[in-house]
């Protein structure tokens, strides 16, 4: 069953996007994030336009955060605190992030951006979360091995203007909470990301967050910092095609739901293993797509010897 999308411009299978709403919908319930840095990159692998599928993504994150969120709720696994000094951070970077996608897109350089912000940061985070990741399993099986601290102490939990996070049971700056959210927000704005693949890893080693609060709590800042990018992109850029964006809101709010009860069943550390290698494989893909030679050579110049 086909259905034509008038802001990508192309005629796209229902029911594969109906899937990979759903697919991805599983992934953002399942590891608290909101599952943008594996939709964006499979949006551009399916034929959307990089600029569409970064702007229209971030509508579908809203849905499926949403259901994930509430079914954290439910579980008392959301520090609310923590959330609103995030989301001010994310809402200032998101805001900056959509002037900056605008200008870059006027310039002819926005695809070319996207596929490299996602080859560098995805490969990053995806290394680090996997080298910590083996290292906790590691010590875990080791006898009557002690478990180390998720984060250890340095010069940043020394930054003024100190805030105490009950739920989270942590008395730290306002200001790393803030700076997180600046950086996520302009990152889901021009990489069509909610920014769980950062927020999390560094929620759980820089802030020593426990990992269950870490999922509700990102979903719930996902929630708000995306819909304002959603907003801005359909104002000032005409980049968020709602009908592409309503098939994967439907299969992403099942899907969520889905992997909210599969992740209560797994330990943590198998959890971020996991992630770590889906980050991996995004990243390894589209770095190839820009490493490989076209399969269509073109090349433009002056016809000589032709014409009047």
């Amino acid at each position: 069953m086909q259905i034509y999308l008038p802001i990508a411009e192309l005629s796209v299978n229902v029911f594969l996007f109906l899937g990979m709403g759903a697919g991805v919908g599983f992934l953002s319930g399942l590891f608290g994030v909101g599952g943008g840095f594996l939709m964006t990159p499979l949006l551009i692998f399916a034929g959307i336009p990089p600029a569409v599928a970064v702007a229209t993504e971030a509508n579908q994150i809203v849905a499926s955060s949403v259901s994930g969120a509430l079914a954290h709720w439910r579980r008392g696994n959301v520090d609310i605190k923590m959330g609103v000094v995030l989301l001010i951070g994310g809402i200032i970077g998101s805001t900056l992030g959509v002037w900056v996608f605008g200008l870059l897109r006027g310039l002819g350089q926005i695809d070319l951006v996207i596929r490299l912000s996602y080859v560098v940061f995805l490969g990053i985070i995806g290394a680090l979360m996997l080298v910590e990741s083996l290292k906790a399993i590691s010590r875990q099986r080791k006898p009557g091995g002690k478990r180390r601290k998720l984060h250890q102490h340095n010069w940043l939990h020394g930054l003024p203007f100190k805030m105490r996070f009950r739920r989270s049971k942590l008395y730290i700056s306002a200001l790393l909470p803030l700076g997180i959210g600046v950086l996520v927000g302009i990152l889901a704005a021009i990489m069509g990301v909610g920014g769980g693949f950062i927020m999390v890893p560094a929620m759980i080693y820089l802030l020593g967050m426990p990992t269950a609060m870490v999922v509700g709590t990102s979903l719930f800042q996902i929630i708000f910092v995306t819909a304002n990018v959603t907003f801005l992109q359909a104002w000032q850029n005409q980049t968020v095609d709602i009908f592409l964006a309503l098939l994967l809101l439907t299969g992403g709010v099942i899907g969520a739901q889905l992997g909210t009860r599969a992740g209560s069943k797994l330990p943590g550390e198998q959890l971020r293993s996991m992630l770590a290698l889906i980050v991996l494989a995004v990243c390894a893909r589209l770095a190839y797509e820009l490493l490989a030679h076209p399969e269509d050579l073109f090349s433009i110049g002056a016809l000589v010897g032709h014409g009047g």
